[in-house]
């Protein structure tokens, strides 16, 4: 059984749509497939139509934008097969916005600097519930400023420490969201904890019994960080996940649906603690 549970749409930052992810899915033989785009939950009826029709199986899910406000960073939690989910709408419209407000900040700043439009960027975001940085991106490289995604200019650009155009603001507070996801009646997992030095959190978090898994097998992960991180989750009891967060054209690095996955077992764990809530 191939299981990826984590991957985005153009409903995101991802450059194919619900479909073409779903028959791709299929010709890679995976049998349990979760479309995570950030923010929204827009691919949930479509996906499970779809998901019928091609023969994978979907496991509604979300990636929700949060707030370490302890170490002031960003970090992000899956939610899995929320049985109400109407309850995270409000707060994925707030994330969409705050992230529309700071996206539109950076064009402005881009556009000081190249001869570029925000009509440029937003064609390049349409079906999108928001602006993401590959978006800009996108416009840069159309018009001859870069050839790649994540090169000399992105880092110029929107490096997290030194990128001159970057802007960033708060997201809602990390426990407010995995309460909310729990009231939703989902199953709470921190995405990539090693992509934002989250692993701190995550222990804190785990220890208070907020979160209900840990997305362990994911590139940003090495060897040594997988075992680092299986370790806390043996330590915790909890559910250890896999996923390509597959961006299609906008992968950050060569990565492709079902390059990381979730054991059956885990899948089981989701599954029961769902059916549980």
């Amino acid at each position: 059984m191939i299981c990826d549970l984590h991957c985005h749409t153009t409903l995101s930052d991802g450059s194919l749509g619900i479909e073409d992810i779903i028959i791709q899915a299929k010709r890679m033989n995976i049998d349990f497939l979760s479309i995570t785009d950030h923010d929204t939950l827009s691919s949930f009826s479509r996906a499970s139509i779809l998901g019928e029709r091609h023969g994978v199986k979907i496991i509604q899910g979300v990636e929700m934008s949060a707030w370490d406000k302890k170490r002031n960073q960003k970090v992000h939690i899956l939610c899995y097969a929320p049985k109400k989910p109407d309850r995270l709408e409000g707060l994925c419209l707030k994330s969409c916005e705050i992230r529309k407000q700071c996206s539109k900040e950076m064009i402005e700043k881009v556009m000081d600097i190249y001869p570029i439009t925000a009509e440029h960027v937003l064609k390049h975001c349409t079906g999108s519930k928001s602006i993401f940085k590959s978006h800009i991106m996108r416009a840069l490289i159309e018009y001859g400023y870069a050839l790649e995604f994540y090169g000399e200019l992105d880092h110029e650009l929107f490096n997290l420490e030194t990128g001159t155009c970057l802007v960033e603001r708060e997201y809602p507070d990390v426990n407010f969201v995995l309460d909310l996801i729990h009231s939703a009646r989902g199953v709470a997992v921190m995405a990539h904890p090693v992509l934002y030095n989250n692993i701190e959190l995550l222990e804190e978090l785990a220890e208070k019994k907020k979160l209900d898994g840990v997305e362990v097998f994911h590139y940003t992960a090495d060897k040594d960080k997988q075992k680092e991180l299986l370790e806390i989750a043996q330590k915790y009891n909890l559910i250890v996940t896999g996923g390509s967060d597959f961006h299609g054209l906008y992968n950050s690095v060569p990565t492709h649906l079902g390059k990381y996955t979730t054991s059956k077992e885990n899948l089981d764990r989701i599954i029961k603690l769902s059916n549980k809530k």
